[in-house]
């Protein structure tokens, strides 16, 4: 799985940390409407980039267990966390999503912002799979977005972001054939001594077959399947393809 270097890690932090801080209070919601709700406070946050939801989680009471391929994110993750770190409530651990075991059984599981897109193919995916079940307590919940073919087509694009604290620039292509879009983002970030720093990262998201994606979860064992929108994670929808991401909902 691809793992942010420690120049990216520090653009994320400032730039795309706020899908975390958005959608983690509807996940909570709909995650303390389940069995396990309000009993079972453990969850972990697989590729967990730079700690915002973990932020959330802790802020409510859960103990969290951050996992990440990039150290540069989890280096973050720790210092925006710093006191859930210190008093034992949270930990980060660099290892990969398609392959990982833990000593610990987790109530929910979470993965968000297209994370698992950044797994190389459904094998990969697959084995991500099975290392959550292993670690997913009976009646668990797992939640995790992805984007769909309709999202990663519109990567086939340009575009510029100029502000005070950093300029971007974001190549976009999607490979058809190849179900894989990949973009190259590169710029300049301002350092805390005011001089600007140039980076440069290449991404990738994996284009899924979300009936793939459906059948793979059952055939893992979970016992309930279903995809949904973040508005409203309870309520199924039927067509995901037709969206642009979409969250899917696994129950053990």
């Amino acid at each position: 799985m691809q793992a942010y270097s420690t120049e990216f890690a520090r653009v994320y932090n400032m730039r795309w940390a706020g899908f975390a801080t958005q959608v983690a209070p509807r996940i909570l919601e709909f995650y303390e409407r389940t069995p396990l709700g309000g009993q079972n406070t453990s969850v972990l946050d697989l590729c967990c980039g730079t700690g915002q939801l973990a932020r959330h989680f802790l802020d409510k009471g859960y103990r969290v267990t951050g996992v990440d391929s990039s150290e540069g994110m989890l280096n973050y993750a720790r210092e925006n966390v710093a006191d859930g770190v210190a008093d034992g409530r949270a930990k980060f651990i660099q290892a990969d999503a398609a392959g990982f075991t833990l000593d610990e059984c987790f109530g929910l599981v979470v993965s968000t912002y297209d994370a698992l897109n950044h797994l190389d193919d459904a094998d990969a995916l697959r084995r991500c799979f099975q290392s959550v079940f292993a670690v997913l307590a009976h009646d668990g919940t797992f939640i995790f977005d992805l984007n769909t073919r309709a999202a990663l087509a519109g990567w086939n694009s340009i575009a510029i972001e100029d502000t005070e604290e950093m300029m971007l620039v974001s190549r976009g292509i999607y490979d058809v054939p190849n179900n894989r879009a990949t973009i190259r983002i590169s710029g300049f970030v301002r350092t805390a001594s005011g001089c600007y720093e140039r980076f440069e990262e290449t991404a990738y998201n994996t284009a899924f077959d979300m009936e793939m994606v459906r059948q793979a979860l059952l055939d893992t064992g979970w016992r309930e399947v279903h995809f949904a929108r973040s508005q409203d994670l309870a309520v199924p929808i039927l067509e995901p393809e037709n969206e642009r991401r979409v969250f899917i909902v696994a129950r053990k």
